[in-house]
């Protein structure tokens, strides 16, 4: 193990500068993901009634507390697949390096650990700068901070490169380098996946959300159960919708269509059906969190203008910010999952950038490229972002009736983040474009 260490650091510091861009996403992802673990562990060290001046005394009381570490530890989960993604375009990137490790007598498994850990040593380069910052923040915001925060603190700092790694290794299970220089991915080796397995888990769940307290069934407590069981089980479902979609699109598509970039693109959603789902999990995920939040958002704003100041317990000024700032946490997770989406285009076209200049050299316009290309997203992300807007308008609506205030109306704001989120997907990939220009030149020949 430490030989490969050894390697991996010497390989690091040998990257010319076109892997330069993938170790500082993968440092600034590592550093993001440090970051919101500090300010999680930094606000459930706190213990007791406080007053804190910050975010209009957001911090002061153990519930809202509560609510504030788990927001910054759901954001690690698009954190690390935005790690994840970086190092699986990262292994195909670096093929030819990886094929002279094979030549050299290293075994697959081998290959993939060192390209794992890679990734750990980018991720403890921005876990390390991140804490340097951190620390001296903390300092001044907090001199008095107990002693078992600093030592969590090291704890912290030290896990996230190990956590990086251990992401990096689950995304290059199956990415296999041969000894030539050819990079593909193994399948597995039997069954076709989950199929309809997962929506019968998300019916579990939400059966599960309903049984939590039935004598109390449909008011505010059994609102975080439904809430949560509704938001997980509409994202499995759209998830499992988007890879059956990906096949069953592709193949109808491949069969009747006469337009070229269709036909490319369904080909591609027909061999590799689960690569969208992969993709776009997160994506529908924080759609679903989305939509039912601009709801919400909706109805308690209402609820708030309606009430006035006398007849809360707080001032106003204290709900509005712990909306907003839900609201910005999610507008960062949505850009973390944007990102994660980018490289996942770009470690496609990374993957296939042979083929590609292979069907430029015989004559195949880049423009029907580019279409083809922005096509294998738009094909099944479709129904799938549909389904996760439905969901989340089920939330709000939900939500809504539960307010049963007289100035409160159904929302409507919700159905626009399914389109915003639709077409910032869109957008995501077609940054993917300047690579796939520089995939179409025919030096990519010289090494098929």
């Amino acid at each position: 193990m430490s030989g490969e260490l050894r390697l991996a650091w010497l390989l690091t510091r040998g990257s010319d500068r076109r892997e330069g861009w993938r170790v500082l996403l993968t440092a600034m992802g590592a550093g993001l993901a440090t970051g919101l673990a500090l300010a999680a562990a930094a606000v459930a060290s706190l213990h007791g009634q406080y007053d804190i001046a910050l975010a209009n005394g957001l911090l002061n009381y153990p519930g809202e507390r509560a609510g504030s570490v788990l927001t910054l530890l759901l954001l690690l989960v698009p954190v690390l697949g935005f790690l994840a993604q970086c190092a699986r375009i990262g292994a195909v990137h670096r093929d030819r390096r990886l094929a002279r490790l094979r030549l050299a007598g290293a075994a697959p498994g081998q290959v993939r650990r060192i390209a794992a850990l890679e990734a750990g040593l980018a991720c403890l380069g921005g876990s390390v700068l991140a804490t340097v910052v951190a620390v001296p923040l903390l300092l001044l915001l907090w001199p008095a901070a107990p002693a078992l925060l600093w030592v969590v603190c090291a704890l912290l700092t030290a896990a996230v490169p190990v956590l990086g790694a251990l992401a990096s290794v689950v995304a290059l299970r199956r990415v296999v380098a041969e000894p030539l220089g050819r990079v593909g991915r193994v399948r597995p080796r039997a069954g076709r996946g989950p199929g309809p397995l997962l929506p019968l888990v998300a019916s579990g769940l939400l059966v599960a959300g309903i049984l939590v307290a039935p004598s109390s069934y449909g008011g505010f407590d059994t609102a975080p159960a439904l809430v949560l069981s509704v938001v997980i089980g509409t994202g499995v479902c759209a998830v499992w919708l988007s890879g059956v979609t990906s096949r069953r699109i592709g193949r109808r598509l491949a069969e009747r269509t006469g337009d070229p970039a269709v036909l490319i693109a369904a080909e591609r959603l027909r061999d590799e059906p689960r690569t969208a789902a992969r993709t776009h999990a997160a994506v529908l995920l924080v759609t679903v969190v989305g939509t039912g939040f601009m709801g919400v958002r909706q109805v308690l704003l209402e609820t708030l203008h309606e009430r006035g100041a006398q007849s809360l317990a707080m001032d106003v000024s204290f709900y509005i910010t712990g909306i907003d700032l839900t609201g910005a946490a999610l507008g960062l997770a949505l850009v973390i999952t944007l990102c994660g989406l980018a490289m996942g285009t770009a470690e496609s076209l990374a993957t296939r950038r042979r083929g590609l200049a292979a069907q430029a050299a015989a004559g195949v316009p880049a423009a029907v490229l580019t279409r083809a290309l922005l096509l294998e997203t738009a094909l099944p992300l479709a129904p799938s972002v549909a389904l996760a807007g439905l969901g989340g308008m089920g939330v709000a609506v939900w939500y809504a009736l539960l307010a049963d205030t007289a100035g409160t109306s159904l929302p409507l704001i919700p159905l626009l983040v399914p389109v915003v989120a639709y077409a910032a997907c869109l957008l995501a990939a077609a940054t993917s474009l300047p690579l796939l220009r520089r995939s179409l030149s025919p030096s990519e020949l010289r090494h098929a």
